[in-house]
């Protein structure tokens, strides 16, 4: 379910659905419900008032008897568990009630609805691949030390990879973020129609203000129930954290985001160290601060935050994969740190040189509006769909 709009995913569909009203098409949005059993209140979001749409509580959590057996099985629980039969049901009869030019599934855990789609429709499918998720599982295997969890990753990642493999030419179409991940799908045997779409954002809600930002300072903005955020966050902390605190980096580090574990309060010093959580308004957070940082270490697709945060001009140190899909220029629109060395140099050189932060910055907003625009991603996905129609 992509509300409220404060993570990647979400973001993604929301803008989508926003540059496809924009351009007059009509759409109706289908969602798996899975936070029913949280106790948040959702506030209604503009966007439905815009669009047919329909929600279904499912409640995703596993016992551990099922997960210890799903261990003996060749199933992926990590994908099984979004099924449900009430929700097939759902969309079966809405299939049956409408007709629609292009049937769209977000990501890999709405897949599972496939084949009752297809029996209930003659219309195109469209998968659009977030990540390419057993590269997700593999490449967090790889930075694992503890054995027993790397071969429980490495498990995942061939059961998933299975999945995804056997369903890739059962769509008429395949809409993917980067042309890393065009690549591994073709090598993978992919014969049908595809094509690389970046993330669009609507660039009128991204409005810089350097005289509110805080300079230097040095911020983490993401959902830490994503494991490669959090296995991410958890290296930087591990490299700089005693820097922060008691060495040469003279500048406040704030983390902010969804679903951040109790344990990371240990790592708060006061003055210099700010384990936030959820913020009220994301926007306002990435407005308020001067450099973010992206050390992602596994992962795939492209990465929404780092869409906003160059959306909102600013300095962006990140890794290779978390910089993936992006058109960047290194120390032009963006700064490329692939181990603790290269990290520490760059956030160096940022919290001593106010004015080249505020250079990389804006380069990176005037590659956001000239790549990533979501009216412009909106007209490529419309050719698109009438490509395959």
């Amino acid at each position: 379910m992509p509300f409220p709009q404060n993570g990647g995913y979400p973001i993604v569909v929301g803008n989508t659905i926003k540059g496809l009203i924009n351009h007059g098409h009509e759409v109706s949005l289908i969602s798996l419900n899975v936070k029913k059993h949280t106790d948040k209140i959702l506030e209604p979001d503009e966007l439905l008032r815009k669009i047919t749409y329909t929600e279904y509580d499912i409640d995703t959590r596993i016992s551990w008897i099922e997960f210890v057996s799903n261990i003996f099985t060749k199933n992926s629980y990590n994908i099984d568990k979004y099924y449900d039969a009430g929700f097939e049901k759902l969309l079966v009869q809405n299939l049956k009630d409408n007709e629609y030019d292009i049937i769209q599934l977000e990501g890999l855990f709405v897949v599972p609805y496939l084949a009752a789609i297809r029996k209930s429709s003659k219309t195109r499918i469209v998968y659009r691949a977030h990540n390419i998720e057993h590269q997700v599982w593999r490449r967090l295997a790889q930075q694992k030390g503890d054995p027993i969890k790397k071969w429980y990753l490495n498990l995942l990642a061939r059961r998933v990879k299975t999945y995804e493999l056997e369903l890739l030419n059962k769509f008429d179409g395949i809409a993917v973020f980067t042309g890393q991940d065009k690549t591994s799908m073709l090598s993978f045997g992919t014969k049908i129609p595809m094509r690389v779409l970046p993330i669009g954002v609507d660039l009128a809600m991204y409005s810089p203000a350097p005289e509110k930002t805080e300079c230097p300072s040095l911020f983490f903005l993401g959902s830490l129930d994503w494991l490669p955020n959090r296995e991410g966050i958890e290296w930087f902390m591990n490299n700089f954290h005693k820097d922060i605190v008691d060495g040469e980096l003279k500048v406040k580090f704030y983390v902010a985001g969804n679903n951040i574990p109790e344990e990371f309060d240990e790592y708060e010093v006061p003055g210099k160290v700010f384990i936030q959580g959820e913020v009220d308004d994301a926007l306002e957070f990435i407005n308020s601060k001067s450099i973010m940082i992206v050390p992602l270490l596994s992962g795939g697709g492209m990465r929404v935050k780092i869409v906003e945060g160059m959306a909102m001009q600013k300095c962006i140190i990140s890794t290779t994969i978390g910089a993936e899909g992006i058109n960047f220029m290194h120390g032009e629109s963006i700064l490329i740190a692939n181990n603790a060395d290269e990290f520490y140099n760059a956030v160096l050189k940022c919290v001593l040189d106010e004015e080249y932060c505020r250079t990389i910055g804006q380069n990176a907003r005037k590659l956001m509006e000239e790549q990533h625009d979501i009216n412009k991603v909106t007209e490529s996905l419309v050719d698109f769909y009438r490509s395959i129609i």
